[in-house]
């Protein structure tokens, strides 16, 4: 099965590039994950559940980083097993300047799912994989402009702490700082 399309977001190339090849980023978005595990830069384990009409399939998903060419492309090898399906899907992305401003992504993905779950065809498993798309990218929207968020955050500098603002910890009222010099009269 071959899915593709475009998505067009509002952040510069750098940031949609390093929530692409965060992993920790990459699960966020993966619908279904039950747990997480990265074993390097390049390689992480998912262990998914996969939401199949009225049930769903456990899978535990291998994936790997093949290819890349910062900040414009990425392939990705994906390999799961599960009761009921063996799944293998190669992905990849291009990344360029949008033509208004943000950044624009091409992506494609080959599915391929064999055993029982893959025996009920490609028009049966399609609609799901489609909204299963749907879903990716809308959570990597999200996670772009989370990403884009913190970058923002970080540019106007450090948070005013509570103190900084006048502010004790013990009582949330304003307080005055303890004057400088001698605080009692040295006069009678």
């Amino acid at each position: 099965m071959n899915v593709s399309g475009e998505r067009t977001f509002a952040a510069s190339r750098a940031t949609v590039w390093k929530v692409l090849n965060d992993p920790e980023s990459m699960a966020k978005t993966m619908p279904g994950v039950e747990s997480f595990d990265v074993h390097d830069d390049r390689r992480w384990t998912a262990n998914v559940k996969i939401p199949l009409g009225l049930g769903g399939l456990k899978m535990k998903v291998d994936m790997e980083k093949v290819e890349e060419r910062e900040p414009e492309f990425a392939r990705l090898s994906a390999k799961g097993t599960g009761v009921g399906a063996i799944m293998s899907m190669e992905t990849s992305f291009t990344l360029s300047d949008a033509a208004e401003a943000g950044t624009a992504m091409a992506w494609s993905a080959d599915v391929k799912i064999a055993g029982p779950v893959g025996s009920m065809g490609q028009r049966v498993l399609q609609p799901i994989v489609n909204q299963q798309v749907q879903h990716v990218l809308g959570a990597l929207d999200a996670q772009v402009q989370e990403a884009l968020a913190r970058t923002d955050a970080s540019a106007k500098g450090p948070a005013e702490h509570g103190a900084e603002q006048g502010v004790s910890p013990a009582s949330p009222e304003a307080y005055e700082p303890e004057p400088e010099g001698p605080t009692t009269s040295t006069e009678d």
